[in-house]
């Protein structure tokens, strides 16, 4: 498994001081960067062959969110690169080694001239060692809509603070959008977060106006924000689950 070591920023942290899912994404998103770039197969190997890794689906299954000032461990290990797809664990631990975080996220190679997906380079195969993947719960990567009512929150416009170096709304950035909407709504849980699952389905690009719809299961555990277009197709299901005991 591929590893590194930092330690949790007050700008990643929410008003509690608990570091936010999207800040937890970043850091898995950085591990997976500087484990390609380490490799040889990161940005510059991608940019010459116009290729991007783009994330279709989190699930981020959370013990203990770390606070303001731990020190923890960052790890990733893809598990298997087959056709277009790769499919990766990560964790995030103390470095104590008190796990806090399993994660299991599902990748595509996109060919970003031609918009297609492309197969994994035999580079890429050879350069990635592959390990079991995690013993934990594997959920479907293709998320339902919600059955429950729904709110509107707020529309938001894409601008230049919500994109990645591929020039479309950022994976982290649906997250943090999902979040705001359901506060807009009223929507939320005092609990304890336990689970976030997010599935992308349309790149948002500048311009774009995202239209968050949001709804509660009937517990109020589990609470989704679709993240849709002005024309109702979703551009992201994000789902966060609390336990309320």
């Amino acid at each position: 498994m591929y590893t590194f070591e930092s330690r949790i920023r007050y700008s990643e942290t929410d008003p509690r001081r608990v570091l936010t899912p999207e800040s937890m994404i970043n850091y898995f998103q950085d591990c997976s960067t500087f484990q390609s770039e380490d490799l040889g197969i990161g940005f510059s190997y991608l940019e010459e062959r116009h290729l991007a890794w783009l994330v279709n689906y989190w699930q981020i299954d959370i013990f203990r969110a770390p606070v303001l000032g731990e020190h923890v461990r960052i790890g990733t290990s893809p598990f298997r690169l087959k056709g277009f797809l790769g499919e990766r664990n990560f964790m995030m631990e103390t470095t104590g080694g008190e796990r806090l975080v399993n994660v299991y996220s599902v990748w595509t190679l996109m060919n970003m001239q031609t918009r297609y997906p492309e197969r994994v380079t035999q580079t890429i195969l050879d350069r990635y060692e592959l390990f079991p993947r995690f013993e934990m719960e594997y959920l479907s990567r293709k998320m339902t809509l919600p059955e429950a009512p729904c709110a509107a929150a707020p529309p938001v416009i894409v601008t230049g603070q919500h994109l990645d170096s591929n020039g479309h709304v950022n994976n982290g950035q649906y997250v943090r959008i999902a979040r705001a909407a359901l506060e807009e709504t009223d929507l939320r849980c005092a609990g304890k977060l336990t689970r976030m699952r997010a599935e992308y389905k349309k790149q948002a690009l500048p311009g774009d106006v995202i239209c968050p719809q949001c709804s509660a299961d009937p517990e109020g555990r589990v609470l989704t924000a679709v993240l849709n277009t002005e024309e109702g197709a979703p551009y992201a299901i994000v789902e966060f689950t609390y336990d309320c005991d």
